[in-house]
């Protein structure tokens, strides 16, 4: 009976004591007084991205930098030029491509020096079969962000359906030393370049 009515004074204690109080009486758990304060990790720069990027050693290593790279492209600092470029990628999505012109004008009204708004720009241009609005474009993108492979990349591709080969190998070229894991423009340098070089690789 004695146990019992100590274990209710405690009890009553306990409850009467601040909550301050009330933790110092409650013994630690070691494992919560060894842990260090949880930190964030920080995030990597760009600049560290495309170091990273162009060290991997699978094209699965880096496709999953490059994909880092691109939603940091996609953020341009200005939540209305991100929300009006994103109503111009659903506009695009239904081929509404006037629509979509007129979305990434008013993008690059607010952000002029948003690389991944003129690239953008350039893909729509490309499907209105404005190759050369689409270069302009893309020249600008790269002058902006000269590491933006898929400017890069978008603009061999024009210059090859356009045959000019010479610099459509010096475009692709460019991605790999960015990118090299990329496989499918491994593919066409390798295709391109004895045609062009004079040489097999």
């Amino acid at each position: 009976m004695r146990f019992f009515a100590c274990l209710l004074t405690l009890a009553l204690v306990s409850t009467a004591l601040p909550a301050s109080a009330q933790e110092s009486v409650r013994p630690k758990d070691p494992k919560e007084q060894a842990q260090p304060p949880r930190t964030r990790p920080r995030a990597s720069t760009l600049d560290e991205l495309f170091e990273r990027l162009g060290k991997a050693q699978s094209e699965r290593e880096a496709e999953g930098i490059s994909s880092l790279i691109e939603r940091r492209f996609s953020r341009s600092g200005s939540d209305t030029a991100d929300l009006l470029l994103n109503r111009a990628a659903e506009a695009y999505g239904k081929k509404d491509f006037p629509l979509a012109i007129e979305l990434i004008d008013r993008v690059l009204v607010l952000q002029p020096n948003w690389a991944e708004a003129w690239y953008k720009r350039a893909t729509v241009f490309y499907q209105l079969d404005d190759p050369v609005g689409a270069m302009a474009d893309l020249h600008r993108a790269i002058k902006i962000e000269p590491r933006h492979f898929n400017a890069w990349t978008g603009l061999g591709h024009i210059l090859m359906a356009s045959d000019d080969k010479v610099h459509a190998l010096e475009a692709y070229r460019r991605v790999l030393k960015i990118n090299p894991q990329m496989s499918d423009v491994k593919t066409i340098v390798n295709r391109l370049a004895p045609e062009v070089d004079g040489q097999d690789l």
